[in-house]
């Protein structure tokens, strides 16, 4: 992410954030004006999912010159498995100095579709807030929407993941990386997990990690084998770890993971297969282990659940790709979402492979594709 603007506390100001606490505008139909590809000045921050049905939904968020008080999150979606993709079919646009940033989509066991994003006054007031929308009938010709509803403090950037026990938990952080004018004792400043027992119509609070050089999280839960819960969170330097022995309560041997990152979000899943997938930059071989360059955009498989990785299948070489999300085909057919510079490029694209790709590290699977254009503003 970009530098985040700081709003300068006053009275009028720590009352105008409580705004931030209220639902956004949802904006359906035909969506013109700043909202429109060509007038848009930049974008990213991507995520996908796909329904029962087969349609594919992406998300992204936009608005005003770079990461703000003007930010909105856009949604579109494709019935040809990602040929053609529609305009803009849904926009989330908080009224006044609220932006709405960090978009994640997820579709629940039940197949109802899941838009998740945040909230905050101007850049981040040290609180933002996780919000959701649902859509009972994602596969419809008009899709609805429920009306917005607020989870908890913090912002969720990656999927929630579902326990053996069909217990759902969601990442949500409340970051420590920008300090808070407004309350620098917030509690519970931490890669936190909160909880859903009943199928997402309930969420609470149920714990919290905290590590040297935490930057924005964007932590991913993953269920080991032996039903160890295993949470990873970006670091300044590299990817950062913890482990539940209880489901999400406690966490031990909080450490730097050994996996190396440079400082972006990365994607990480289980597969139908039991391996482990993780989408990250894989790093050169003799590059600077302190290099925060995005680039290299690479796929990983773990056959024993993350102790060690394939070789990389190699997505995208290019400089400044980043903030991978993804979901898996009934088949195995793998989609990751990216973007690839945000304020000159400002592209969203996508990958199709399959895990025999990634072992072979080239691809060689029919249906396999890189690098597909999903949508390029100022165009």
């Amino acid at each position: 992410m970009y530098g985040l603007a700081q709003v300068p506390v006053t009275e009028r100001t720590m009352l105008e954030k409580d705004e931030a606490l209220k639902p956004a505008n949802m904006l359906t139909g035909r969506l013109g004006g700043r909202y429109v590809g060509k007038n848009r000045k930049w974008q990213g921050i991507p995520s996908l999912t796909r329904t029962r049905g087969g349609r594919l939904y992406v998300c992204f968020y936009s608005g005003g010159e770079g990461e703000g008080a003007e930010n909105y999150v856009l949604l579109k979606k494709s019935d040809d498995d990602g040929k053609t993709w529609s305009e803009p079919v849904l926009a989330i646009d908080p009224a006044g100095n609220v932006r709405a940033f960090d978009p994640c989509l997820w579709t629940a066991p039940d197949g109802r579709v899941f838009l998740f994003w945040a909230q905050s006054y101007g850049g981040f007031d040290g609180r933002a807030g996780c919000w959701y929308a649902t859509c009972e009938a994602p596969d419809a010709r008009r899709p609805e929407w429920s009306a917005p509803s607020r989870i908890g403090d913090g912002v969720m950037l990656n999927k929630p993941t579902v326990l053996h026990t069909g217990e759902w938990l969601l990442p949500i952080s409340l970051w420590k990386a920008i300090p808070s004018e407004y309350n620098p004792s917030q509690p519970n400043r931490l890669a936190n997990v909160y909880l859903s027992s009943d199928q997402g119509r309930h969420f609470r609070y149920l714990s919290g990690v905290d590590m040297p050089d935490r930057f924005y999280d964007e932590h991913m839960l993953v269920e080991k084998q032996d039903g160890t819960l295993w949470m990873l969170l970006r670091l300044k330097t590299g990817i950062g770890e913890a482990f539940s022995p209880d489901g999400g309560k406690t966490w031990r041997e909080v450490r730097k993971s050994g996996i190396w990152g440079p400082n972006a979000r990365f994607f990480i899943r289980r597969l139908r297969s039991g391996r482990l997938l993780l989408v990250n930059h894989a790093q050169e071989e003799g590059g600077d282990a302190s290099s925060g360059r995005r680039n290299r955009l690479a796929a990983f498989l773990s056959e024993d659940d993350g102790k060690t990785w394939s070789k990389p299948l190699i997505l995208d070489c290019r400089e400044d790709v980043s903030y991978p999300d993804g979901v898996e085909r009934e088949d195995g057919l793998i989609y990751i979402i990216y973007d690839r510079s945000r304020f000159e490029q400002k592209e969203i694209l996508m990958a199709k492979f399959r895990e025999k790709d990634v072992l072979a590290q080239q691809m060689v699977s029919v249906d396999g594709e890189l690098q597909i254009l999903v949508d390029k503003a100022g165009e």
